[in-house]
């Protein structure tokens, strides 16, 4: 192993260097001088995320309490021959990483001296190390206060231990690990095979003479070897000739070497054998039986043998093993459960549910209700509704400004509109001038259905900004998206006397310093652009309000990145299209406000949606020149865009090819491969109407807002979801004309895609759609999980567990009202909760006052 550390022993007159060994500490006292030498950092700079505490990291574990083991330690030694220790325990409030009557010494050229006090001489240990990044800081300098007393609960250190440490993995298999249990590129710890739960299990309880025995079920027999069959070729399969007191069986093998299932089942040899049992010309055989084993190794054949996800290369009996021995690490950790609560559910303790979870004995204890699951469930809600409810806290609880304005430029600007505002825009605009009065630090979600006037409430909220003497910024996931922005807005802004400007990563050269001078000068009142806004080099003069449009396609970091752009943090508005359930509400926004818009400008009419198979394309056509004689335009969206040799799927510019033939120039192509020029051309030409059909990708998902499009057919509508197929439905009805949803499918249809479809045919409302497909997809694909900040669950299904998430919401926001600074005897049970399912950045927060 590259990464290694060495102490020597020095007297006080001379020095003493050992290269292999640790020299033990404290069997002279006074007369040793301790020092270190590391080429990767020993703790985290950051103390309340999950300390990695590593094998490199254990040479030190010692020095915490003083004292080191004598062990060899080699350098460049193979990982999988040195001496492993479980995680290092952490120290008590105000405890240092070295005794008192030690001193840390000087940093020089990346080595750290350490020296008894008073005398504080320093021995300098091994050559300087390469500074590899700003990560790797000297051990002193993480060392230096009280910092390291911030460490997960030692209860759960076993837990946070790699996984390489439990027996039987090494580093192949833990390769194969990090696959199975969804952890790569990180290396999987031992909590990840215990949050590992079943996803099947086998009874293989019937346990029947040969006689008896029913084909297609799973049975365990024991039998005797009698024969092995002969083959007259050696492609036939191997065959086994085994029989009890009433009947006899073939096992039957097509692959494996013959010898070694010979060496399983020897002749005259009484085997147990556990598999499915079917018939084959009036003969009963077992096709490569589960389990063979001697017959008087009853306990080698489970009578209830659970099934783990895993992936190739990892047999699922092995993933059984390690997890069965991780299990044995989980301690019996304090109830941080309400008991009133528990005891109206019939819970049992965190630790026997989990081992039940892994132990079940029928497919109705896999249920994600069944009373072990929803107790597992209902803890890592908590956990994640009570961190959420702490960095809500700690955000409101960091100094914001009061951003008041009389409304003037926002009525001015709202007076100029062609239309009236509906009445849910009127309330959306009030919740967040009021909030952004407040004092505080907003963080806003404005949510609403497709054509529910977003982008206007989002207008007014930064108008205000702009009449408090602040700038705004609005950030769109495509340039599209903020070029649309762009021309809507910019009407209300001259009305308002604004200026406005947009930032993309199509500006260059001298016109886009002199675009980023302007905002840093505050002659750019608001700007509008794409994740260039991002960069380093864009610096606002006073960034008062920060609008993200469709959060979901951001992280939250790049959130939290725009807010911090000005020397006080900015108040933040995100908007989303896509109208969520109370439950992903609850989970990936619980740390904001919302407001909804519920209501549609007047004078939209409904979309009328129709489901046509694929073969009646003909028929589209014909309706497609009859709408483009009427002076209509029509959206065809394709799901790839170019042909596929692995999906049979429409291609855009295949597509887009035929109907060329047919209508000529008037079909335009956009797509996410163009050149950022070449879409914006295609879509003027689209809204001009120069050209008639667009075909296009999902590209124009959001944010394209042309009112004369009037037909939208959807392409193999069967792989879209509910929520982006009402989102492209969304691009057209923005006029006063009717319009048309075409869903082309392809036959035949499965279950699931014919209910989709049917659903989004008797429902224009987005949020009655946005539940059912919770109910249909999941949270993970609805929302997505990596770009909407969407945690991952491992027992939580939001789906079967919403009644669980608001009652794990009012428990963490009643908790926090009587306990805040989670000190009580349930608030340290809880703390102990939050490190276990990895809601360390809560814990950060609430350490951090």
């Amino acid at each position: 192993m590259r990464a290694f550390a060495r102490a020597m022993a020095v007297s006080r007159s001379t020095v003493a260097e050992s290269k292999n060994q640790v020299g033990a500490i404290g069997t002279e006292p006074g007369e040793n001088i301790i020092v270190i030498r590391s080429w990767h950092p020993l703790v985290s700079h950051d103390p309340g995320k999950n300390l990695p505490v590593r094998h490199r990291e254990q040479r030190f574990k010692a020095l915490q309490f003083m004292r080191v083991e004598a062990f060899q330690v080699r350098t460049r030694e193979r990982r999988k021959n040195q001496v492993q220790f479980p995680e290092a325990a952490p120290l008590r409030t105000k405890q240092c990483l070295f005794a008192p009557d030690f001193q840390l010494g000087q940093i020089h050229h990346g080595a750290m001296y350490i020296a008894r006090k008073p005398d504080c001489a320093m021995v300098k240990a091994g050559r300087p190390f390469r500074r590899r990044d700003h990560a790797d800081r000297p051990v002193a300098e993480a060392a230096q206060g009280d910092t390291m007393a911030r460490m997960r609960p030692a209860i759960l250190n076993p837990l946070f231990a790699d996984a390489i440490t439990l027996t039987g993995i090494g580093s192949k298999v833990a390769k194969l690990l990090a696959g199975a249990l969804g952890t790569t590129p990180v290396q999987p710890r031992v909590k990840d095979l215990v949050l590992h739960l079943p996803a099947n299990v086998v009874d293989r309880s019937y346990r029947p003479n040969l006689q008896r025995a029913e084909a297609g079920r799973i049975a365990t027999v024991a039998v005797n070897i009698l024969e092995y069959l002969p083959r007259r070729s050696p492609r036939q399969p191997f065959r086994v000739l085994a029989a009890d007191d009433t009947a006899a069986m073939e096992v039957v093998f097509f692959t494996g070497n013959p010898e070694r299932i010979k060496a399983r089942l020897p002749l005259k040899s009484r085997r147990l054998i556990s598999g499915r049992i079917d018939r084959f010309s009036e003969r009963l055989q077992m096709i490569h039986p589960d389990y063979i084993v001697a017959a008087e190794d009853e306990a080698g054949v489970p009578e209830f043998d659970v099934v783990y996800r895993t992936t190739e290369g990892l047999p699922p009996r092995s993933l059984q093993k390690l997890i069965g021995r991780a299990l044995e690490r989980v301690a019996e950790f304090p109830e941080w459960q309400d008991s009133a609560w528990r005891e109206l559910n019939h819970w049992n303790d965190f630790r026997t549910a989990l081992f039940t979870a892994h132990g079940p004995r029928t497919e109705s204890e896999l249920s994600p209700v069944s009373p072990a699951r929803k107790r597992l469930a209902y803890d890592e809600l908590l956990a994640s509704q009570l961190a959420l409810a702490l960095i809500r806290n700690r955000m409101r609880s960091r100094p914001g400004r009061a951003l008041k304005a009389e409304g003037v430029l926002r009525g001015k600007a709202i007076a100029a509109l062609p239309y009236r505002l509906t009445e849910t825009q009127r309330s959306a605009i009030s919740e967040i001038t009021a909030a952004m009065e407040d004092g505080s630090r907003m963080l806003q979600l404005l949510q609403g259905d497709v054509g529910s006037g977003k982008t206007v409430v989002a207008m007014a909220a930064l108008l205000n900004a702009v009449e408090a003497g602040c700038q705004g910024a609005l950030m769109a996931p495509t340039e599209i998206l903020a070029r649309q922005h762009l021309a809507s807005l910019a009407p209300m802004a001259d009305a308002a006397g604004v200026r406005i400007a947009l930032l993309t990563g199509r500006e260059r050269g001298g016109a886009r310093d002199a675009l980023l001078a302007r905002v840093g000068a505050g002659t750019i009142d608001i700007l509008i652009g794409t994740h260039a806004i991002f960069y380093d080099q864009v610096q606002f003069r006073d960034l008062g309000l920060a609008v993200v449009d469709e959060q979901h396609r951001f992280g939250v970091h790049q959130r939290m990145q725009l807010q911090g752009k000005g020397d006080i943090p900015a108040d933040v508005l995100v908007m989303t299209a896509t109208p969520i359930p109370r439950t992903l509400q609850l989970t990936a926004y619980g740390d904001m406000q919302v407001s909804r818009l519920t209501s549609k400008p007047a004078g939209r009419k409904p979309v009328a949606t129709r489901a046509i198979p694929l073969s009646r394309i003909d028929e589209v056509i014909a309706g497609l020149k009859r709408a483009i004689a009427k002076d209509q335009r029509c959206f065809w969206i394709c799901p790839l865009v170019q042909e596929s040799e692995v999906l049979d799927l429409a291609a855009a510019e295949q597509r887009a090819a035929s109907l060329r033939k047919i209508f000529g120039s008037r079909v335009g192509l956009v797509h996410g491969k163009l050149k950022a020029a070449e879409r914006d051309a295609a879509m003027r030409s689209f809204a001009s109407g120069e050209t008639r059909i667009l075909v296009a990708t999902t590209v124009i998902e959001v944010g394209v807002d042309i009112p004369q499009a009037a037909i939208m057919a959807i392409e193999h509508a069967e792989r879209f979801g509910l929520a982006q197929l009402h989102q492209l439905r969304g691009r057209v009805g923005r006029g006063t004309s009717a319009a048309t949803c075409l869903l082309i499918y392809q036959e035949p249809l499965g279950a699931m895609a014919k209910e989709r479809l049917s659903i989004l045919r008797r429902t224009e409302d987005g949020f009655v759609i946005a539940e059912e497909d919770l109910r249909l997809r999941g949270a993970g694909e609805v929302l997505g999980t990596k770009q909407s900040g969407l945690p991952d669950f491992h027992f939580a299904d939001l789906a079967a567990h919403q009644e669980l998430l608001v009652a794990a919401s009012d428990d963490a926001r009643i908790l926090l009202e009587r306990d805040p600074e989670l000190i009580s005897a349930r608030g340290r049970a809880l703390r102990v909760l939050l490190y276990l399912f990895g809601r360390d950045e809560a814990v950060r927060y609430l350490r951090a006052g």
